[in-house]
């Protein structure tokens, strides 16, 4: 059985994060810096900035978020959507694009801050957790106890309050732009390639909230 594109992801994030904790210089140079994107050119920083993480919390918080909710995204890509080989390659592209997307507004933000830098893959898996929900936007979370579409809506409402009041180097706009990166994603995806799909998340959503089930 072939390994997941989503358990690559997290062994290739897992070991660029390691080797980052041991090597300051390696970490300043992969994180994401607008300054320098902006002034010198960097633009792979949108990217690498992905792979590397402040600690091993960070790293493990992101990466469990990542395996949970990446396998059953992938699945649906490759079994339910898709072929296997182009679900992969859609499901990469979504996961890749979702954490240099999500980086875009803090670029046009901070792009003169050359005191500002963040990291972690946390914007991606934003994604990943907003277009889980839309398959099962009722289904209930364990942490927090509640409706996916309901803690979506907390998380963006947080993430955005956040952002605006700043103030604990936490990268919410990140974590804002890729949720509503995932829903955008999704949608577009499904209007475009799968109608069923669309129609699929919409019965989805009128079907209303049941009973939890733990």
């Amino acid at each position: 059985m072939a390994i997941s594109i989503t358990l690559l992801l997290v062994l290739m994030t897992a070991l660029i994060s390691y080797q980052s904790f041991n090597n300051v210089a390696m970490r300043h140079k992969l994180l994401f810096h607008p300054a320098s994107v902006a002034e010198f050119g960097e633009w792979y920083r949108f990217l690498t900035s992905g792979f590397v993480h402040a600690n091993w919390a960070h790293l493990l918080i992101n990466m469990y978020v990542l395996y949970q909710f990446g396998e059953v995204l992938e699945y649906l890509f490759t079994e339910r959507i898709f072929s296997p080989l182009s679900g992969r390659l859609i499901f990469l592209f979504f996961y890749l694009s979702a954490i240099v997307v999500a980086d875009i507004p803090t670029f046009f933000k901070h792009r003169n801050n050359t005191g500002y830098g963040s990291l972690g893959a946390s914007g991606a898996t934003s994604a990943m957790v907003t277009a889980y929900v839309l398959f099962q936007p009722w289904g209930w979370f364990i942490f927090p106890p509640l409706p996916g579409i309901l803690f979506a809506a907390a998380y963006l409402w947080y993430s955005s309050y956040m952002a605006k009041r700043g103030g604990d180097n936490i990268a919410h706009d990140a974590h804002l732009w890729g949720a509503v990166y995932g829903i955008v994603f999704m949608v577009v995806l499904a209007a475009l390639f799968s109608p069923n799909l669309l129609r699929f998340f919409i019965d989805q959503l009128l079907q209303g909230p049941s009973m939890p089930n733990f």
